[in-house]
């Protein structure tokens, strides 16, 4: 089974925008957008902020890439006003709060667009890997979402032991987890099959059931449980 892919989404053929500044703001492409928002944080006039969101796009790849890069990184864009920078950091921060939260309104096995949605949000343009878990209880409500392991651009390293023990601390019944490939292909490589066995063995010991892992990338997500890996 290939990879979910994604894709930008506009109104439906059907739907009718509302007029005024909504309209305006409908129709942005990623660079206005971006132009815009750093107009209101102080980087000067509306041909200059045209200016550095084309350089920070194509220096990022893309507006995801843009919002989830690193602070560092970002502060090394001649140009960009630091209170910019702040309002980037905390635009993503929000995006993530906002899927997360529409993930948590109902069991997350109920509402898995949502649950692929927020991990995409979260780590899709992430530049290294992070492996997170999700941990859920006896009605597949989600109790905790935690990062495990933050690693290197193509490998974060996880001890299934570690896993399986937080699990029991917060009483969970069952697992998802999820980790990013900064490559941008979600395909699962030999190492996240056999971790995820492994974690998948330790788990069935005490009655904890890992409801699948999902890869992230830039490319689309892949499930181990559509793919027949779990």
């Amino acid at each position: 089974m290939r990879p979910i892919p994604t894709r930008a989404l506009g109104p439906c053929p059907n739907e009718r925008l509302p007029a005024g500044p909504t309209l305006v703001h409908a129709v942005l492409d990623d660079q206005a957008l971006l132009s815009l928002m750093l107009r209101r944080t102080g980087n000067g006039p509306g041909a200059n902020t045209d200016r550095l969101a084309g350089i920070l796009l194509e220096r990022f790849a893309g507006l995801g890439a843009v919002v989830a890069a690193e602070p560092g990184e970002l502060g090394r864009t001649p140009g960009l006003d630091p209170l910019a920078l702040s309002d980037i950091k905390l635009l993503r921060e929000l995006a993530i709060r906002l899927a997360r939260d529409e993930t948590c309104r109902r069991p997350v096995i109920a509402s898995w667009t949502a649950l692929v949605a927020y991990v995409r949000t979260a780590l899709a343009h992430e530049p290294r890997e992070q492996f997170r878990t999700l941990f859920l209880d006896r009605r597949n409500n989600l109790l905790r979402d935690e990062l495990v392991a933050h690693g290197t651009v193509d490998h974060a390293p996880v001890y299934p032991r570690e896993v399986v023990r937080r699990a029991l601390e917060l009483s969970a019944s069952a697992l998802i987890l999820v980790h990013n490939h900064p490559s941008g292909d979600p395909t699962p490589s030999q190492a996240d099959i056999q971790m995820t066995r492994q974690i998948v063995d330790a788990a069935r010991v005490f009655n904890l059931q890992v409801h699948d892992h999902l890869v992230v990338g830039r490319e689309g997500t892949a499930s181990f449980k559509a793919l027949g890996l779990i």
